[in-house]
């Protein structure tokens, strides 16, 4: 059941899954010279928080129960998973704070290798509430093709500079896809499980860990990369790295269906 529930994601895509709230991407420009993005208007992003409220890393949330974010991200059994906000300080939001039922990384996840594989999965203690402001994203599937080139979003709560503070409001960036190759000069080696966009005068920075990478399929936001590792000092002309969803989708499919 679960795994048909996200294969047919866009069966939902106006309902259970998409954004009820349509973000504003009129400018397709924090993330690093990224833009404040429309309050819940990326209903599937998570925060997660230490147990005293500091926020260390994102996370998609693709169905009411599981959340997927990176596997360096050191989620604990104290970690608050947070849904729907957009104004971390804001005390009025209404938010959903989750505990951690289960935690499942990536069992060939390599920090020595260049974060390969670079992905986890978190098991809700308890379902999330779907409403306007929490809803999932949609999965990329084994088969699916997004080409260089292809302009996708990113968002987060990570550092608006390499040396400022971690974002108060959730931010987001327009970043185009790149060749393995082209990325390959800035950050080797890539692997097959990775994917790589930026290089544009934008980037990702510390905090942005585990968030989503997502790019329109058929007219649906689709989760295609998960935060994964980016340049030194947080460079906008250096490309970002991901772990590649369409590559990984096999592993969320079984982990969850077995769980």
């Amino acid at each position: 059941m679960v795994f048909l529930w996200i294969l047919s994601c866009f069966a939902f895509a106006g309902a259970a899954y998409g954004s009820a709230i349509p973000p504003d991407i009129s400018g397709y420009s924090d993330i690093v010279n990224g833009e404040e993005a429309k309050p819940h208007s990326w209903p599937w992003q998570v925060s997660l928080q230490k147990c005293k409220g500091f926020h260390f890393c994102g996370g998609s949330l693709i169905n009411q129960n599981w959340v997927v974010t990176a596997a360096h991200c050191s989620v604990r059994w104290s970690t608050r998973v947070v849904l729907g906000a957009h104004n971390l300080r804001s005390s009025t939001e209404d938010v959903q704070v989750m505990s951690v039922g289960k935690v499942f990384t990536h069992p060939e996840y390599n920090k020595t290798r260049r974060w390969n594989n670079d992905i986890q999965l978190i098991k809700l203690a308890r379902p999330a509430q779907i409403n306007r402001r929490v809803s999932p994203v949609c999965v990329a599937e084994t088969r699916d093709n997004f080409p260089a080139g292809t302009m996708c979003m990113t968002t987060g709560w990570g550092r608006t500079s390499d040396d400022g503070k971690t974002a108060t409001r959730l931010q987001q960036a327009a970043l185009p896809l790149l060749t393995d190759k082209k990325c390959s000069r800035f950050n080797p080696p890539i692997t097959s499980n990775m994917i790589c966009a930026g290089a544009n005068g934008i980037a990702i920075c510390n905090g942005d860990s585990g968030g989503p990478l997502v790019c329109q399929k058929a007219g649906a936001w689709t989760l295609v990369g998960v935060v994964s590792f980016g340049g030194r000092e947080c460079n906008t002309m250096k490309p970002d790295v991901y772990a590649r969803v369409t590559a990984l989708r096999a592993w969320i499919d079984q982990t969850i269906a077995a769980n």
